[in-house]
């Protein structure tokens, strides 16, 4: 496409021998909301236009490209799966990491909601223009998705934007698009949206973001509940460089030679809790775990074993 991809649009490489980034976006808000109001719209005819739909299963910011205009359009359909979710067959785990959706991973069931909790991490891409995944002694800062909902349960997003975009957001746009965000990294697959309502919320936070900004506290369009985000004097990491992982391979290979673990990256489901646990060479959380037990008991065709020691618990497949 004319445009190249979001992401050469979002950051760049600033060496290439540290693999690290930086913020180089110069997309206004209105923008931004535009090019993932159009990603959106192609995720949801994917879903719904063809019999039983398909999956994207590699839903991020190097397969969405921009044409001459910057109209957003989905590419890469190399992961791709057709039909219905199949309940009685497990699906090999392909993705990317750090879009990569949880609950897929554990219990080998893929639904279009796992592109909804991707399309969750391409949302933050948009605000923080940083990788998904990068290189820090700040295990919560590996993962966006992670580092995002930390900030958002804060009740402080703002402090991790793109700093051109300071001052720049109305505000109700803002908690309209956090809100989004939010709904679409839920733990479980049936508490996230569709993706056409992640469509139709884009497009309020849209309206919104053209609209006056002396607007009262935004209602909720669905719950009719006031949210509470402030927008102070952001607060901005150390550095807008980040040094990043390698996510070109879209086949996700758990190895052990990676610059950032596998461990490192799928802590993103932390809630709070002191210890993690075991997923094979995989750390994960209490809630995790609880979930893989109760859906491998319903699993005949993968054995657990269980290790449960004074520090943490093992769960092994």
């Amino acid at each position: 496409m004319e445009q190249g991809t979001l992401r050469d649009h979002l950051y760049y490489s600033t060496t290439d021998l540290e693999k690290s980034y930086s913020a180089r976006s110069e997309f206004s808000w209105k923008q931004r909301l535009e090019i993932c109001i159009g990603a959106a719209k192609g995720l949801n005819y994917l879903h719904t236009g063809a019999a039983g739909g398909i999956i994207h299963r590699d839903v991020k910011s190097t397969n969405i490209l921009l044409d001459e205009q910057f109209v957003a359009k989905v590419a890469d359909f190399g992961l791709s799966k057709s039909g219905l979710p199949d309940v009685e067959h497990s699906i090999d785990v392909k993705g990317t990491f750090g879009y990569l959706d949880p609950e897929y991973f554990m219990s080998l069931q893929l639904t279009d909601k796992s592109d909804v909790y991707s399309f969750g991490v391409v949302l933050l891409e948009v605000l923080c223009a940083r990788p998904a995944v990068i290189k820090s002694n700040r295990r919560e800062e590996v993962n966006l998705a992670e580092w995002g909902m930390y900030w958002l349960k804060k009740g402080q997003l703002d402090n991790i934007i793109d700093p051109i975009l300071v001052d720049t957001i109305n505000p109700n746009s803002f908690r309209k698009f956090a809100e989004t965000t939010e709904k679409c990294l839920k733990v479980y697959g049936s508490e996230r949206p569709t993706i056409r309502d992640v469509l139709w919320d884009l497009e309020y936070a849209l309206q919104l973001q053209l609209a006056p900004i002396n607007r009262g506290p935004l209602e909720d369009s669905i719950t009719n509940a006031s949210l509470e985000f402030s927008m102070p004097v952001l607060h901005r990491l150390p550095s807008n460089s980040f040094p990043a992982v390698d996510e070109d391979n879209t086949t996700l290979v758990f190895d052990d030679t990676s610059d950032v673990t596998a461990s490192e990256v799928f802590t993103e489901l932390r809630i709070g809790r002191p210890n993690y646990y075991l997923v094979t060479d995989f750390i994960a959380p209490d809630l995790v775990y609880r979930t893989s037990k109760e859906m491998a008991s319903n699993d005949s065709n993968i054995t657990w074993s269980y290790d449960v020691t004074r520090d943490a618990r093992h769960l092994i497949r």
